[in-house]
């Protein structure tokens, strides 16, 4: 029976529990064949998740930071290039751009969805880009480098608004590469094609993330990138296996980025429960709404557009008295999350690029507001309802809200 006294934000173990004699076998089938790296066990996980996310190819690699590199370099950005993405996101983004040699640059997020906003991006490309009047490519107009890829970030399980953002890539012949670390299953209504799309079959290639606490997760790091491209595939199998086409012939100088047998083999169980554990998640998402729907007028929940199917990796709420409601939750026995308390812009890993509190406002209001609150397939009514009730409580106490502390600027 599920303890309601104290809730953590994420049980791994109940989960592992139930599936203990499935996953032991695979790694008793690893033993008596000695099958460790590559095999059976990879490609069989290979072609399911592909299938899953609707897909042509899938090529595992060792991390989610492995599997935005991979894909980068593999669809053509090169040593110099510009990149854009999000200053709301866990940093691996930005170190991933930067490990292929590029640069990354930023735009700000929709306030409502917390992802890529496609009017800034087209705002980024009209005000800080030239365009080639015979290529019609971009290239920045302070740095002067080319601008050649947007990486929109499917943060929290919910896709980003991907119309306007493909349709801008086209015009300006740049790659797209989802960072799909977050949102395993999660579907885009395409109004341009009249049909839902899964996240990770609708930019030139994806990135998925199989850390353990993701939607499907490995027991370690693992990771891999699916594309409808089989030289980007093609590509990707080289760059993680040190650049070889086969054993010691070596086409580029790669990486060693495999993602080994074992945990392909974990990820194959547990991706036959998948669909399942995604449509628990979204139950519990809208009981959270029910519970929390009217509490206060200080409380925003997710917003889930008509075109989004998200499967919640995270159930994100927002409330300027953040820090204390936190801490309320946690003397209460709750645990919660901040994902993510400082934009990546702010980061000191940035600091050298110059900037400052204020260069996206939107994303810097978002990480001073929100609380990751307890979400996972095994999550029961009962503990909703209790955590539900601690938020209202602490909303009608008689305390004064002070406004979320600033974000200091980087000097």
């Amino acid at each position: 029976m599920a303890d309601n006294r104290n809730i953590p934000f994420l049980d791994l173990v109940s989960l592992h529990a139930e599936l203990e004699k499935d996953l032991v076998a695979v790694f008793q089938k690893a033993l008596k064949t000695a099958g460790f790296i590559g095999g059976p066990m990879l490609d069989q996980f290979e072609r399911e998740f592909a299938s899953f996310c609707d897909a042509a190819h899938c090529v595992g690699v060792a991390s989610g930071t492995d599997a935005v590199r991979f894909a980068l370099m593999a669809a053509g950005v090169q040593p110099g290039d510009v990149v854009v993405t999000v200053p709301h996101t866990f940093i691996a983004t930005t170190e991933a751009i930067s490990q292929a040699g590029a640069r990354p640059d930023f735009v700000d997020i929709d306030e409502r969805t917390h992802g890529m906003d496609p009017e800034k991006l087209r705002q980024y490309f009209e005000r800080e880009c030239d365009v080639d009047a015979k290529t019609g490519k971009l290239t920045h107009r302070k740095s002067k480098a080319p601008v050649t890829a947007v990486v929109p970030v499917h943060i929290y399980g919910q896709s980003v608004d991907m119309d306007p953002i493909l349709e801008l890539a086209a015009r300006y012949h740049l790659i797209v590469v989802e960072d799909a670390c977050q949102a395993h299953g999660a579907e885009y209504f395409s109004k341009a094609e009249k049909r839902w799309r899964k996240a990770g079959s609708m930019g030139h290639a994806a990135a998925f993330s199989f850390y353990p606490g993701k939607n499907l997760g490995a027991c370690g790091e693992a990771g891999a990138v699916t594309t409808n491209s089989e030289e980007i595939a093609r590509q990707i199998r080289m760059l993680r296996d040190h650049g070889q086409s086969r054993k010691y012939y070596h086409e580029v100088e790669g990486y060693n980025g495999r993602l080994d047998a074992i945990q392909a083999g974990l990820l194959q169980v547990k991706l036959q429960h998948l669909a399942e554990w995604n449509r628990l998640r979204v139950v519990a998402a809208a009981r959270y709404r029910e519970l929390l729907d009217g509490t206060s007028e200080n409380l925003v929940l997710p917003h889930e557009p008509s075109w989004s199917r998200p499967v919640y990796h995270l159930y994100v709420i927002r409330t300027a008295d953040r820090d204390k409601l936190q801490e309320h939750l946690t003397k209460a026995g709750i645990g919660t999350g901040i994902h993510y308390p400082v934009p990546v812009h702010l980061q000191n890993a940035y600091r050298s690029r110059g900037f400052k509190a204020g260069d996206f406002p939107v994303t810097e209001k978002v990480a001073a507001q929100i609380l990751s609150l307890p979400m996972f397939p095994g999550l029961t009514p009962e503990q909703q309802k209790r955590v539900a009730d601690e938020i209202a409580g602490f909303e009608q106490r008689p305390h004064s809200a002070e406004p979320a502390a600033a974000i200091p600027a980087q000097r």
